[in-house]
């Protein structure tokens, strides 16, 4: 199975399945002297475990963390990190309907067909849980970042229909709700409307928004790896995203020219800066030093406690009832997971960046 690689000089390689021993990953490319450890990397995961409020799923796993290489002494060495996370809380036998057919939404159907193969316990490598191995290396990339001012965050914007008033949200009221919503009001309003589609035996998708502060101007490569092009695809490569917007992204189609070009302006401290922010942070492909902001569209959790029409392997059109523990919406669960990627697709820009201009590494070298 090829894919399962992501970066070019900040790489991560993740590896397991939602029902096998454990979920893991690989990093590799991270500098050495970086301080580090299990318990920084734990507050990353316990952000997206399972079963922390009554809007995920009841199953309970500790996500527990352990560094297996690349740490010394609280250090990282420069030598691939390695990282692991025991599964638990495994109910397999909640899955052994479904071998015999495709569920609506999920990655059954298009597994057998690459594959003549699949494992069937909670989808194997399209699980949700293999976001572990993403959030445990995201967490490196945060602290990367942080060490050089950069800090990335995210939210939840809306649930279903339900979106947060600007004017009134901050962003460290995220914390204080259950769904991550910055706006405790439209929080509020956004439990009633979930409560609702459960009893209804529903599920609900939304829009993570994330917001990168401290990126410096000139990252990003011009062509096929533009900035936003790889902030693109790692999000995108999320199971749950279906879209992905940068700066006001869709709305762009709807302005006129003189509306939408951001002026850029020399502050008083001669530092340069735009009088708006339509592009979201990136011009050309490369980052323009405001804030960079991106959002994700997060679709309806696809096990939903109804019956619903599918195929069997037989290609007999039959009906079921989904069993087992799912999310009502994962949107929540899923924010530190957007900031993860979104992170380590900086720390690999940023990487890459450092040799694209003589004078730096003349700099660098001849000292």
């Amino acid at each position: 199975m090829s894919g399962s690689v992501f970066g070019t000089i900040f790489k991560i390689s993740t590896w397991g399945e939602s029902h096998g021993q454990g979920i893991g990953v690989v990093v590799d490319g991270c500098p050495s002297g970086l301080r580090l450890d299990e318990e920084y990397i734990q507050t990353y995961l316990n952000r997206r475990k399972p079963g922390q409020t009554k809007y995920s799923t009841p199953r309970k796993e500790a996500d527990k963390v352990s560094i297996l290489s690349g740490v010394f002494e609280g250090k990282t060495t420069g030598t691939p990190i390695s990282l692991i996370v025991y599964n638990e809380n495994q109910r397999s036998g909640d899955y052994s309907k479904i071998a015999s057919y495709y569920r609506p939404g999920h990655a059954d159907y298009t597994f057998d067909q690459k594959y003549g193969f699949r494992d069937y316990r909670g989808g194997g490598r399209s699980s949700g849980r293999e976001t572990i191995g993403r959030v445990a290396a995201g967490a490196i990339a945060c602290a990367i970042l942080k060490d050089l001012g950069i800090e990335v965050r995210a939210f939840t914007r809306s649930i279903g229909p339900i979106s947060i008033n600007e004017e009134q949200a901050s962003i460290d009221q995220a914390y204080l709700s259950p769904l991550y919503m910055p706006d405790l009001k439209a929080s509020k309003e956004a439990e009633d409307y979930l409560l609702e589609q459960m009893n209804q035996h529903n599920s609900v998708g939304g829009i993570i928004e994330c917001i990168v502060t401290g990126m410096p101007a000139g990252i990003g490569e011009p062509v096929f790896d533009k900035l936003d092009a790889s902030l693109s695809k790692a999000v995108m490569s999320i199971g749950a995203v279906k879209g992905v917007e940068i700066g006001d992204g869709f709305q762009c189609a709807m302005k006129l020219g003189s509306e939408n070009n951001d002026s850029f302006l020399v502050l008083d401290d001669a530092k340069v800066s735009k009088a708006s922010n339509h592009a979201g942070g990136i011009l050309g492909g490369i980052s323009d030093g405001s804030d960079i902001i991106l959002r994700a569209a997060i679709k309806p959790t696809p096990s939903i406690f109804r019956t619903q029409n599918t195929i069997n392997q037989n290609k007999e059109n039959i009906e079921i009832q989904i069993q087992g523990r799912h999310d009502p919406v994962i949107v929540p669960r899923a924010v530190v997971v957007v900031e993860a990627m979104v992170a380590i697709t900086l720390v690999d820009q940023l990487f890459m960046g450092m040799a694209s201009r003589m004078d730096r590494i003349k700099e660098f070298y001849k000292k």
